[in-house]
């Protein structure tokens, strides 16, 4: 049997979320200056998108405590779209004056990690997005409607498709149209990707949806794999796979982006990145956290890289 591209998009795009995801669970605080040599390094990578910061309260995340002076001082590569994550109203009358091309909603779909994240119900968080979207609007800025945990829960497990459905149609009547579905704390099979993206795609018609996935049970390229198979061509990923959840210890973060497009370049999907360009990034934030990688290509090089054949032992 031979394996099948046509139900594969011919090309995809990245969102490089590594500066805000990434970044936000270092231990030691990285200079303002690294953080903005990084984003511009990934600038020229030929990523769609980076997520550079957020504008959470500096005490919550101390590591984004520079928020403004990063997004003031990165230098924005033209084609490549530079969001930040806006968690409340508050955030969102911060974030306007840093004039990022989107802002990326978060709010979670079950109520408890909600309440654990932020004191509220999904209900009330999504009552208190619609003043951050008729914001946005006037100020001409694209919404994404993030959706934590909408492939599982650390406190409530599976949940439902309804559920998930049910809070993507809630920022469909806000106006927003483009969605992002999280494996938050990495506990995705294929399967429920492939059921729950392709429901979605149904029952959302004119709506974009992209997915962002960690890598905490390493079953991350096999749900690009699904969602790609579902139709989706719009993926968050971060360099060498930083990131983390503070519900699942010890874990590995976000999917690596070298270890993402390295499949799909192996597949013939477009991403549009230089995977060379991207590792060599990898090197350079592994030497600013100073700690290994969770990036098997920055591990072990791409498949097509040949080794010399060893010489054979005399008899």
């Amino acid at each position: 049997m031979n394996f099948s591209t046509e139900q594969l998009p011919g090309a995809v795009e990245i969102n490089e979320v590594g500066p805000r995801d990434g970044f936000q669970a270092e231990d030691e605080f990285m200079p303002t200056e690294c953080k903005v040599e990084i984003i511009d390094a990934l600038s020229r990578t030929g990523v769609a998108a980076i997520q550079v910061t957020s504008v959470v309260h500096p005490k919550a995340v101390p590591q984004l405590a520079d928020a403004e002076d990063v997004m003031a001082r990165i230098e924005r590569a033209p084609g490549v779209r530079y969001t930040v994550l806006v968690p409340n109203l508050r955030g969102a009358e911060r974030a306007v004056p840093m004039g990022a091309d989107g802002w990326e909603l978060m709010l979670s779909v079950t109520d408890s990690h909600s309440r654990s994240n932020a004191n509220r119900n999904t209900d009330e968080a999504l009552r208190g997005m619609e003043p951050v979207v008729a914001l946005a609007r006037e100020n001409g800025v694209e919404v994404t409607g993030s959706m934590a945990t909408a492939l599982g829960c650390p406190f409530e497990g599976k949940v439902p498709f309804e559920r998930v459905l049910y809070v993507a149609e809630a920022y469909r009547a806000m106006g927003v149209r483009h969605l992002g579905v999280a494996d938050t704390v990495g506990v995705a099979d294929p399967r429920l990707v492939f059921e729950t993206m392709s429901g979605l795609k149904e029952r959302l018609p004119g709506i974009t949806l992209g997915l962002h996935l960690h890598n905490t049970r390493g079953m991350a390229l096999a749900n690009v794999l699904a969602a790609l198979q579902a139709g989706v061509t719009e993926f968050d990923s971060s360099v060498g796979g930083l990131g983390g959840c503070p519900f699942a210890p010890g874990a590995t973060g976000n999917i690596s982006t070298e270890d993402l497009v390295h499949m799909l370049d192996l597949m013939g999907v477009g991403s549009g990145v230089d995977l060379d360009s991207m590792l060599a990034v990898a090197r350079e934030v592994k030497e600013v956290v100073g700690h290994p990688l969770e990036s098997a290509v920055a591990r072990a090089g791409k498949a097509e890289d040949l080794h010399e054949a060893p010489q054979a032992q005399a008899l």
